[in-house]
């Protein structure tokens, strides 16, 4: 009875509400929760060469670009180029997937399947590089993405809109007409930016809501037609 209730209420919705022409994705964070996996990643390679890293510095990376952290971690006493920063850590971060698995978020991947059920496009926009990108969207289950935007896709990393309008670019639609969902405050201006309605999911860190359009404490339980809804009360602001 619960599934036809859901199902009616997504039909009505669709007929009052418009729906999004596309769902941008951040990852980490939003979709897996791999943000301990990076500040383990870090803080290991910090003190290989002799460094501290504080729970706090590590924060302050959360969704930033990937050669944006390696300045800083070379900052912090690691002589290794921005690129072999980068290249370590993500092979660090992929060896805890393999051991660990993937660590989905609440409601992320029930309302992905959602999405790719009712046809409405996808992409995946990271500042994870290529390989990590595909290695998460690979392991979903199904194919969740019709594109992926990764940080060795894009010239500036988020905030920089860059990334969003070329999520939006590889779907075909205009970024104004999609939703972003993030969790962190890069992430946020990025999406808002690129002139889309941003969702905020927080995590690790604290968000604005003074460039989300709405801060959600969790995906768990959300639907497509709380998305339609969205718009619909964005629109009438």
């Amino acid at each position: 009875m619960t599934g036809l209730l859901s199902r009616i209420e997504l039909r009505w919705s669709v007929v009052t509400h418009p729906l999004p022409a596309a769902v941008l994705w951040d990852m980490d964070g939003t979709l897996v929760n791999t943000e301990p996996y990076w500040i383990s990643a870090e803080t290991e390679l910090i003190e290989s060469f002799g460094g501290s890293w504080t729970h706090e510095e590590a924060l302050q990376l959360v969704g930033s670009g990937l050669f944006a952290s390696a300045t800083i971690i070379q900052a912090k006493g690691v002589d290794l180029s921005a690129d072999e920063i980068i290249d370590r850590l993500t092979d660090r971060v992929l060896e805890q997937l393999a051991e660990f698995g993937i660590p989905w978020r609440p409601g992320a991947r029930e309302l992905l399947t959602e999405l790719r059920e009712q046809r409405i496009p996808t992409a995946l926009v990271t500042m994870s590089i290529s390989r990590m990108a595909h290695h998460v969207a690979d392991r979903l289950g199904f194919v969740g993405f019709d594109a992926v935007v990764s940080g060795d896709d894009v010239v500036q990393s988020k905030p920089h809109p860059e990334p969003y309008l070329r999520g939006a670019e590889l779907l075909g639609v205009d970024p104004a007409d999609c939703i972003a969902i993030e969790d962190s405050e890069p992430g946020i201006r990025s999406a808002y930016a690129a002139g889309s309605i941003v969702i905020g999911v927080p995590f690790m860190v604290d968000l604005p809501d003074d460039v989300a359009h709405v801060l959600w404490p969790t995906l768990e339980g959300r639907t497509v037609a709380d998305l339609a809804g969205l718009i619909s009360t964005v629109e009438s602001r």
